[in-house]
């Protein structure tokens, strides 16, 4: 690519290795890229609370705070936005199911509980890593399972997309159209806003086909507290939800590799798996605590940095408190509402598509020999089970009273550990940085050896 023809931001600066600082854009427009991120992630952040029977507000309500109380432990530095956690559905279910279609309000404070308690396992794995190091964990993941496992989130989500599309395709197709479009061809910031004008333009077109009710909207409050639920405990609810963390973990290490993979930083070792951890479990214990669902690291937004190159945490922090905003504000709330499923289907193809993408840039970046049999044998067993078994609603089994059920992904993610484990050929080597000199130390997984070494 020529200078001239390389991307620039509104001030004229190349942006094709990314915005690690976006304080130079000036306030207004990260105002304008927070609001991004929080349409990105609004979709599927409420649609867990209509599943479950949980309140809307309070669910954006603590996905903000949650997401604030992450980036305060992991010192600022993970670009990631938590939103409301699909993989405790099942959980939500067995425990509190909808009567009628309406909240089971007896049960759901025990699902809450239950859910608290699962946040406590992340806590502990988090004291484990820091106490023995990411390194015993990490050499469990090298990027020839991170790499498929990542690949696999983007084409997991990618059916959701597919059925939101086909509410309205034209509708669709015009935030499809409008997003590329303007991801190629935009000049400054039109060029990082993408989303928020593919948003805007189907929605317009959506008024005009008649596809969007704009009159309640006049009906709601400026403003109005969303409703506090305190959990309760239950043993047979604790056992039942506490078994799904040690599955959201192991999402939420292909989670925080993808948004690695995408800034080009290691969040694994700065600030560290222990911190993150530590972020995502409190973020879910607070959550639960008052009567929102369980929070997680969110692809949407993820897709997000891939498509703007704005890596700045400070963003997501912004998207964070507008969530919280939100949450208080009863019209805008109820106005975001209307977005149509077809516009969240069109942004979530281009989304989603991009996760994946960020997974074959992984195995790329890092060299992943798909010549060898093992590799490919491996990346073949971590795609096959995480949509395969996915598209089977996964495994159920059960220990004691208490269902399990395990998800395609995180199938996927033990066949590919136990894979890469047994399979002769192993000569993955883990880097961990030091400081902000980006100097490496790097640890043969076979060996307890370190050597030192300048990359």
């Amino acid at each position: 690519m020529t200078e001239e023809n390389k991307p620039v931001d509104a001030a004229g600066e190349n942006v094709s290795e990314g915005i690690y600082d976006a304080r130079k854009l000036g306030i207004p427009k990260m105002l304008v890229l927070g609001l991004q991120h929080t349409f990105a992630m609004f979709g599927a952040t409420v649609l867990v609370p209509i599943l479950t029977g949980l309140d809307v507000g309070t669910t954006l309500l603590f996905a903000g705070l949650g997401t604030l109380l992450f980036h305060l432990l992991t010192k600022g530095k993970v670009p990631a936005f938590l939103g409301s956690s699909f993989a405790f559905l099942g959980g939500y279910a067995a425990v509190a199911p909808l009567i009628d279609g309406m909240p089971n309000e007896q049960m759901l404070p025990y699902a809450c509980g239950g859910v608290f308690c699962a946040g406590l396992v992340y806590v502990v794995m988090a004291a484990f890593i820091k106490a023995f190091g990411a390194r015993r964990i990490m050499r469990f993941f090298p990027p020839v399972v991170t790499g498929p496992i990542i690949v696999a989130i983007g084409l997991i989500l990618s059916p959701s997309a597919i059925t939101n599309c086909q509410t309205n395709w034209v509708v669709a197709l015009v935030a499809i159209v409008t997003i590329v479009a303007f991801s190629i061809w935009g000049k400054g910031m039109m060029r990082i806003i993408p989303i928020i004008l593919g948003v805007a333009a189907s929605y317009i077109v959506a008024i005009f086909m008649g596809e969007v009710d704009i009159s309640g909207i006049a009906q709601q409050a400026w403003i109005g507290a969303p409703p506090i639920t305190l959990m309760k405990f239950d043993i047979s609810a604790i056992i039942t939800i506490v078994p799904i963390a040690l599955a959201t973990m192991m999402e939420h290490i292909g989670d925080i590799t993808a948004i690695g993979a995408t800034t080009g930083r290691n969040y694994i070792s700065d600030p560290g798996l222990h911190r993150t951890l530590l972020g995502d479990g409190l973020a879910t214990c607070m959550a639960s605590a008052f009567g929102g669902p369980a929070n997680t690291t969110y692809g949407e937004n993820t897709g997000v940095l891939a498509l703007t190159k704005i890596y700045d945490p400070r963003v997501i922090r912004i998207a964070a408190v507008f969530a919280v905003v939100l949450s208080f504000v009863p019209k805008l709330s109820y106005a975001i509402k209307t977005i149509p499923s077809a516009t969240i289907g069109g942004i979530s193809l281009i989304l989603y598509g991009m996760i994946s993408a960020i997974g074959i840039r992984n195995m790329v970046e890092n060299q992943v020999d798909l010549t060898k049999s093992r590799n490919t044998i491996i990346a073949a067993l971590i795609l096959v089970c995480a949509l395969g078994f996915n598209s089977v609603g996964g495994v159920t089994f059960h220990i004691a009273s208490a269902e399990i059920n395990l998800s395609g992904l995180a199938i996927a993610a033990i066949v590919g550990i136990v894979a890469n484990a047994i399979l002769p050929g192993n000569d993955y080597v883990f880097k961990e940085e030091e400081g902000t000199e980006q100097k490496f130390q790097t640890f043969d997984i076979n060996t307890n050896d370190k050597e030192a070494e300048k990359q």
